[in-house]
């Protein structure tokens, strides 16, 4: 005859089942997340990372002979607030962490403001800031602090906000930088870096005086377009919108985004890119305000990421995915480099970063 388990045996093969069970489910989550990992995510990790940490603007080699040119392995305080951005939609803090120590260690200068290009080794030899992408990070810093209630990244957005009100206001505006080394600024914005999200955090921090939020959010609300097109910029000295005559439509793009943050329709720039879609299978990256025609014989991933963000932001998430098709067809077209936005063995992070999280959002 079998005895049969004790009480005692029973529970301890039920403890053991339950604990595997725990551990396989666990594993597979983990594995799972591997496997989930975008491929355009491994190749910037892989191929657009310095030695430093710091992200790489362009995949080849390069040197730049001019300060407000960037070349070859130089880093941009653009890519840390993009990269920010991605680790924010996907979740992961450590991902966040990384990008948060590059910004402490590499780009925040003695005097308080973000140098918005270092070289292959992070060192700095500009001594100017760039405003939309500051804005970028202290909105990227401040969504972190209330996702993982992390007190020092308040501290440090509360920071370089106090540097920007003391170094980038102008009759009450902000302007497009700053040198720190002769105290010149300019006397214009450009409308793509007004970032209402960033002005909303800096003005709740207690750092920006709600006035300044609201003559922002005018400016975008009072601002004129041509029928499809938005201006560029606003000349602080003349109050008034100036208007390129060929059109970049990241530019536009980002100014869309920025009105659809305080509740202003894009839908004649959407319409125009619906439009260019349907007849021709493919938006270009310049066009020229006059003509409403291509000003140039290139498709940009930058542009369909933007363009997938403010078809999401419309509630058009049918337009989006048919953007995202055609997107995709430039990713992975190098076997060397898959994941990445390669052509002729180069390519812009920026580039691969929008794509990256337009991909994020829409999926």
């Amino acid at each position: 005859m079998h005895k049969r388990p004790s009480g005692f045996v029973v529970i301890l093969l039920s403890v053991l089942l339950i604990g595997g069970s725990i551990a396989a489910f666990i594993y597979w989550k983990e594995n799972m997340h591997k496997s989930q990992i975008s491929s355009t995510e491994q190749f910037i990790e892989q191929y657009m990372t310095n030695a430093n940490g710091t992200l790489a603007s362009y995949l080849k080699e390069g040197t730049s002979t001019v300060p407000e040119i960037v070349a070859g392995r130089e880093a941009l305080s653009e890519s840390v607030g993009l990269w920010m951005q991605y680790a924010l939609l996907k979740q992961d803090k450590s991902l966040f962490d990384s990008s948060y120590e590059v910004l402490n260690s590499k780009f925040i200068m003695p005097e308080g403001y973000i140098a918005w290009k270092l070289t292959e080794d992070g060192q700095s030899k500009v001594t100017t800031n760039a405003l939309g992408d500051d804005f970028r990070i202290i909105d990227a810093l401040w969504k972190a602090a209330d996702q993982w209630d992390e007190e020092s990244y308040r501290v440090t957005a509360d920071g370089l906000t106090k540097t920007l009100v003391s170094s980038l206001m102008k009759d009450g505006f902000f302007v497009d930088f700053h040198d720190f080394s002769n105290g010149h600024s300019p006397n214009t914005l450009s409308l793509a870096y007004v970032d209402m999200s960033a002005l909303s955090n800096m003005t709740r921090s207690g750092a920006l005086k709600q006035s300044v939020y609201e003559r922002h959010k005018q400016l975008l609300t009072d601002m004129p377009d041509d029928g499809v097109f938005y201006p560029k910029i606003y000349d602080i000295d003349k109050k008034a919108y100036i208007y390129d005559d060929s059109v970049n439509l990241i530019d536009q793009l980002l100014v869309a985004l920025n009105c659809a943050e305080i509740g202003r329709s894009s839908d004649k720039l959407l319409a125009f890119l619906k439009t260019e879609f349907e007849q021709k299978h493919q938006i270009q990256g310049r066009y020229s305000r006059e003509t409403r025609q291509p000003d140039a014989p290139y498709e940009s991933p930058s542009v369909y990421g933007l363009s997938i963000l403010l078809a999401l932001k419309s509630g058009d998430t049918a337009f989006a995915r048919q953007l995202y098709d055609r997107m995709l067809q430039f990713r992975g077209q190098d076997p060397d480099y898959p994941g990445g936005y390669v052509f002729d063995k180069d390519t812009h992070l920026f580039d691969n970063l929008l794509p990256l999280i337009a991909e994020e959002t829409l999926n």
